[in-house]
């Protein structure tokens, strides 16, 4: 299959397919298989890093955020020491920090895309791009444009924008325009597109269920629409599409329908590169991932990724086994000479799509001095404030308890909700108990609070010898409703629950305790998600639910202002909060 370098998203003159052509016809075998590796730095040295260019002849990185001056220097250590100038990709789907923790985090694109404002989806790629690039990316894994269509799926939780088709074509298309101002190539992700199942490929298979029709009206817009406005990449999920494949492929066996996008060549090949005609380039999501890993030998999975239509094979496990094994599969010829070309034509088009091969090694990254006066601008922390404000949705407002005062609901009871402790979410989101912020701010307001402590929490600090009586005692926890009723105005339920093989909140055994919400009816109750939007289908009884989408300190204060009555309530979900249920609803 050919690839056009004069079309989007190359848009290459002369010299910049010369220097694409050139490059190839002078690497070794090595060289070539090096350069479809994305390596995940193990540590920032420059004697770690030297090695890994030296041996292994990566086409890139995706790092873990650092410190914006150790980010820095790795990139310029990266540049300076590579032969050919690298792709260095950062994780910015919420901001800047995405790219360095010093960064500035704007939101979750549900965050943003509650604020039903279009320009905050280009604020928070424009924040981004500055950011990122100041410190030497080049390329980043946003934005998100799955479909939040199952609100059981725990891994895009609040990592997309919405179930609407047009919505997220318009707020991907803003992110991209402002991540690109700063010459940063985005990459959507996870074609084939996630949300439909309940399920997280970095567990186990996770497929997408929609049949052709569907599919083409729903995902296969939402891409087919970023490929017109020149989406330079994409990442491929570890996703199945069973009906793309028995479409390509009448005969397919149940397990070649069920093959993840990033080994199936009816998906790459066929669908994208042939029905879609997607020009730009293919990397695969991380290759440790369950759903990836359990198809087949780790030997067979990498050169299979490139053949199938990957030009990126996304981290190594070992980098020898690794390494060796892409090689065994390009002699052997499960990678085609031409496939193999292809991969890299790509690959080092968009490094001239991005200018790096017009760039000395010493000149790719900005000077350290003018890189750090880029991060964390106060500019860019007011925009953030200002997604916080507009972004908090009241979903629920049966009882109108709004304003709220110190006067009428002085003494107020907070409590922790938790969810599956552990596990990828755990990872990745906010572990911090977001009570004690919130005391201190309502405290600050006037109200006496307390924070309610479970049975569990008071049962672990005691001594081992005393655990097993209290834990088989566990049950006799309640207490009259004299004793919520005679010492509260107010409970406010607090929930960041991460997302693990669910995002469920995880309710105690201590049934009758103020950790869960029965008590609706008896003292006024308040329920806040900071971070799932669907925590309705836990607590339908509850009649004052809100999503804040995260716990961040600047998203409580603006909570609180809500509360007191000095800001309104503006957000709009993007997502169905009531998951569908009527009884979430009165």
């Amino acid at each position: 299959m050919k690839v056009d370098l004069t079309a989007k998203p190359y848009n290459l003159d002369g010299e910049g397919i010369k220097w694409v052509e050139e490059t190839i016809a002078n690497m070794s075998d090595e060289e070539k298989i090096g350069q479809l590796f994305i390596n995940m730095g193990a540590e920032r040295t420059e004697e770690y890093l030297t090695d890994i260019l030296n041996n292994y002849h990566i086409g890139g990185v995706r790092y873990n955020p650092g410190k914006a001056e150790e980010v820095y220097e790795q990139n310029r250590i990266l540049q300076e020491n590579s032969k050919i100038p690298m792709l260095i990709a950062a994780n910015t789907e919420s901001g800047g920090n995405g790219a360095c923790t010093d960064g500035t985090y704007v939101g979750h694109e549900i965050k943003i895309a509650a604020t039903n404002d279009k320009k905050y989806a280009y604020e928070l790629g424009r924040i981004s791009g500055v950011e990122a690039a100041a410190i030497g990316c080049n390329w980043s894994f946003a934005p998100i444009v799955d479909l939040l269509r199952n609100w059981r799926n725990p891994i895009i939780s609040t990592r997309t924008w919405s179930a609407d088709v047009d919505q997220t074509i318009e707020l991907s298309l803003e992110y991209m325009r402002g991540i690109q101002e700063s010459g940063i190539a985005p990459a959507a992700k996870h074609f084939p597109g996630d949300g439909i199942d309940e399920r997280d490929q970095h567990l186990s298979a996770a497929p997408n269920h929609y049949d052709v029709e569907e599919w083409d009206a729903t995902f296969g817009k939402v891409y087919g629409s970023l490929f017109d406005a020149g989406l330079p990449s994409i990442m491929a999920g570890h996703i199945a599409l069973p009906s793309y494949v028995r479409h390509f492929n009448p005969e397919a066996t149940i397990q070649e329908a069920n093959m993840p996008a990033t080994l199936s060549k009816e998906i790459l090949t066929d669908l994208l590169r042939g029905k879609m005609n997607f020009n730009g380039v293919v990397v695969t999501d991380a290759s440790h991932m369950v759903a990836m890993t359990s198809v087949m030998k780790r030997k067979d999975m990498l050169p299979q990724a490139i053949a199938a239509g990957s030009d990126l094979f996304l981290f190594f496990n070992d980098p020898d086994e690794d390494f060796q094994w892409m090689m065994e599969g390009y002699k052997n010829g499960v990678i085609t000479e031409d496939r193999l070309t292809e991969a890299l034509t790509r690959i080092l088009g968009m490094k001239a799509m991005l200018g790096l091969h017009k760039k000395e090694k010493t000149e790719i990254l900005p000077s350290k001095e003018a890189a750090m006066a880029k991060i964390g601008l106060e500019e860019n922390v007011k925009v953030a404030e200002e997604v916080a404000d507009k972004a908090i949705t009241l979903v629920k407002n049966n009882e109108n308890i709004f304003p709220i005062s110190a006067e009428s609901k002085k003494r107020v009871l907070l409590v922790d909700v938790k969810g599956t402790s552990g596990g990828f979410g755990a990872l990745i989101g906010n572990n911090e108990k977001p009570s004690a912020k919130f005391k201190e701010l309502l405290e600050a307001e006037g109200f006496e609070v307390s924070i309610w402590e479970s049975a569990e929490e008071r049962i672990n600090r005691l001594p081992a010898e005393e655990r097993q009586a209290e834990l088989r005692n566990v049950y006799a926890q309640k207490r009259p409703i004299s004793e919520l009723t005679d010492n509260y105005d107010l409970i406010i339920n607090l929930a960041v629950v991460n997302p693990n093989t669910d995002q469920r909140v995880q309710w105690p055994a201590s049934k009758g305790t103020p950790d869960i919400p029965f008590y609706v009816h008896e003292v006024p109750t308040i329920f806040v998600s900071l971070q799932a939007p669907f925590h309705l289908a836990d607590v339908p009884q509850v009649q004052t639910y809100i999503n804040a989408y995260d716990a961040k300190e600047v998203t409580m204060k603006a909570l609180i202002e809500k509360m007191l009555g000095r800001s309104e309530f503006v957000g709009v979900s993007p997502v169905d909060a009531f998951a569908g249920f009527e009884d979430t609803r009165f």
